[in-house]
């Protein structure tokens, strides 16, 4: 705040000394440091008149449990398979109530709260549903769900299908020569249905399925291999092909139907669109509202390099992973 030279009483002409007066306290009175200083003294009266203590200077601590708590507490009993509660069992209910309300506040005064894991990841679950309750509010609209799937359809996608037979040729029986063994069984069986008794007779018993109906890309793949699964949907229907090899040998293939993989109509996945979007929209909010949370924090983390940690392991027995349980 400035100051202001006061000039000796003499010094001031007469007929100016009032307007120079008036200027000082015009000057004192806009003064920001001075506005700050009434303004907290009237909040901090404001607060003592709403919230007056108890003599001896003691804050008041008042526990109230309304009707609707005491109802909650029966409903939660009755929800455990009991039977209505008597009004000793309803007193007891409360009395568990205000002794966990108080070892609450009381831990919470203590600090307990503040390096406690178990604590800081239950409070970090609230705040995810009250994210997913805000998405949950919002109903989108059918042109929302049209819009977002058009922009979203990849994750729709069917997968493609396919029935086929095969014949197999063991590489333990065969060696180096597995493949050949193939290529020439290919040039006897061409032209031959799978159901006749040339084709039949040719290679070696297989110890899954000699026939797959209805198979997918991935259940090949996990199966026989990502390669063979591949090669499969790209074969021809109604001819034999190969050899194709997998993980177990080579194979001679015949496509009786495949079926390839396609983007379904909105219409036919409507449901899963609405569930997709509303998972989308809680994201965001989550996305959103950690990133405003985080601009309020400045976070200084250390530089970590291979070497901090070396040396560092899980005791046996212990689970690497973190776990919450209910109390």
């Amino acid at each position: 705040m400035k100051l202001f030279p006061i000039a000796p009483e003499a010094s001031i002409p007469k007929g100016n000394a009032d307007l120079g007066a008036r200027r000082t306290w015009h000057s004192f009175l806009s003064e920001p440091l001075l506005h700050f200083v009434v303004v907290g003294a009237v909040l901090f009266g404001g607060y003592h008149l709403l919230n007056p203590t108890q003599e001896g200077g003691a804050e008041t601590n008042e526990i109230v449990l309304t009707k609707d708590d005491v109802r909650q507490l029966a409903i939660s009993w009755l929800a455990q398979g009991r039977s209505t509660p008597t009004i000793e069992q309803v007193r007891g209910l409360v009395d568990q109530k205000v002794t966990q309300e108080i070892l609450f506040r009381e831990a919470v005064a203590l600090g307990l709260d503040r390096d406690d894991e178990v604590v800081k990841r239950r409070l970090a679950q609230k705040m995810d549903f009250l994210a997913a309750d805000v998405a949950a509010l919002q109903e989108p609209t059918t042109e929302q769900l049209k819009t977002w799937f058009a922009g979203n359809s990849q994750a729709f996608a069917l997968p493609g299908h396919a029935s086929f037979r095969h014949l197999y040729f063991s590489s333990d029986r065969h060696g180096a020569a597995t493949r050949d063994a193939a290529s020439a069984a290919l040039t006897r069986v061409n032209g031959k249905s799978p159901d006749t008794a040339e084709a039949a007779g040719v290679g070696e018993p297989f110890m899954f399925q000699n026939h797959y109906g209805d198979a997918t890309p991935d259940q090949m793949a996990k199966e026989f291999g990502p390669d063979f699964s591949r090669a499969l949907f790209q074969l021809t229907p109604r001819k034999w092909e190969g050899p194709i090899q997998s993980g177990y040998g080579w194979h001679l293939v015949w496509i009786d139907a495949i079926e390839p993989g396609r983007i379904p109509t909105f219409a036919e996945v409507e449901p899963a669109v609405r569930a997709g979007w509303i998972d989308d929209q809680y994201r965001e909010i989550k996305r959103t509202a950690l990133d405003e949370m985080r601009s309020r924090y400045v976070v200084t983390v250390p530089e970590i390099t291979p070497g901090d940690l070396q040396g560092h392991q899980i005791p046996a027995g212990t689970s690497n992973q973190f776990e919450v349980s209910a109390q």
